[in-house]
């Protein structure tokens, strides 16, 4: 006989599990290789095209203008916009590794810069295949939040930042102003994972995704949590009311 006991988990159950750090690394490679061919299609419409401008002041705060030649690394790359933005700005002469563990995701997002500018590495945020101070600076947008333990993600990039490097994080936050936290919360909990799941086709997603920010750390706990990582010179702002924020920390 069987019992709700036997039934597989339901997706939104799933995707809370993760948000909170069960089987979080798991779930989080399945999902953004599922949803790889709308992602880039979905991040503009759900943000209303801001996160294009919030990408802009975060590769602004990478200083990459300091080391035109250098090579930089772009973590949780997704389908590679972030490197793309940097290596079509004039007078970059660099090359970045655009770095993730779903690899659907960095094949949806070739062609999108000369490969001799921006290659797709296959690697997970836990364990980066580039030597100890090899890299002239990272950043990471909107995914720190999926690394499954974000002090050992931090470490990591901390390991392979040469002293002196930047490392800057653009990821979502939680606004202070109750009005806006009000309409934020009633978009993101509810607008949002419905349109995610009617254009992307997956059941919880866009689900995780507001979870999954309501259990990351605050902007002042993440700029500790750098510190404590080996980062010096930590800053941060807020974005858009505080829908976003910007960390920039020195290796």
């Amino acid at each position: 006989m069987s019992s709700t006991l036997d039934a597989p988990p339901d997706g939104r159950d799933l995707a809370a599990a993760a948000a909170r750090g069960a089987g979080k690394r798991a779930y989080v490679q399945q999902m953004f290789s599922d949803i790889a061919p709308r992602y880039d299609l979905l991040n503009h419409v759900l943000s209303l095209n801001i996160d294009r401008r919030w990408r802009r002041r975060a590769l602004e705060a990478l200083a990459w203008r300091d080391r035109p030649q250098g090579t930089f690394l772009d973590l949780c790359a997704g389908t590679l916009d972030v490197g793309a933005m940097l290596a079509g700005n004039a007078g970059f002469g660099g090359f970045i590794a655009g770095a993730d563990f779903a690899v659907p995701m960095l094949r949806h997002g070739a062609g999108k810069a000369p490969r001799t500018a921006l290659a797709p590495v296959g690697a997970d945020a836990l364990a980066l295949p580039f030597a100890d101070a090899r890299l002239d600076g990272a950043i990471v947008a909107f995914g720190i939040r999926n690394v499954a333990d974000l002090d050992a993600g931090l470490r990591e990039v901390r390991r392979v930042l040469r002293p002196g490097a930047r490392f800057v994080i653009l990821e979502f936050s939680t606004p202070p102003s109750a009005v806006v936290r009000a309409g934020y919360h009633a978009y993101f909990h509810h607008v949002l994972p419905r349109i995610g799941r009617l254009v992307s086709g997956h059941g919880s997603a866009y689900t995780y995704l507001p979870l999954s920010v309501a259990q990351f750390p605050t902007e002042e706990a993440l700029a500790d949590r750098l510190r404590g990582a080996g980062f010096r010179h930590v800053a941060w702002e807020r974005l858009t009311f505080g829908i976003a924020a910007l960390h920039v920390a020195t290796a």
